[in-house]
């Protein structure tokens, strides 16, 4: 009868020993969904690019504090940038701000950045005329 109230006993630790690791493994994969959720926020957007959108935000009005900096990702992946020359450039996104580009470098303010007050840029240089590099900062 002991014999049987032990192997019952064993029976009953192992599952529950076994529900627990499936408990732990769970809650640690949420852990790691919501670190990798908060790291990413304001990193990665769906705002597909509109050119008639960028060059006629307005970056002061609340719904467009962020409307430039959402559509970073599409512009970088659906468009050839690299090589374009200033007059398609100056087509796509309009005229850069005047106070901070030269002939060998325009600049495009992107507005608030979604992490914290942070804001950002996008600098286009050129090398003969075309875009050799596009560097976006945020700061």
């Amino acid at each position: 009868m002991d014999d049987l109230f032990e192997e019952q006993n064993k029976i009953e630790a192992f599952a529950t020993n076994n529900k627990m690791k499936k408990l732990n493994i769970f809650l640690n994969v949420l852990i790691i969904v919501f670190v990798c959720a908060l790291g990413l926020r304001g990193k990665i957007s769906g705002e597909k690019f509109d050119s008639r959108k960028w060059k006629n935000a307005n970056l002061n009005l609340e719904e467009n504090m962020t409307m430039r900096w959402d559509m970073m990702n599409s512009l970088r992946n659906n468009y050839k940038l690299i090589g374009m020359s200033k007059n398609e450039i100056v087509n796509l996104l309009g005229k850069p701000a005047s106070n901070f580009s030269t002939e060998k470098e325009f600049r495009y303010y992107l507005g608030y950045s979604k992490t914290g007050i942070n804001t950002g840029s996008l600098t286009i240089t050129f090398e003969n005329e075309k875009v050799a590099e596009i560097n976006v900062w945020q700061g």
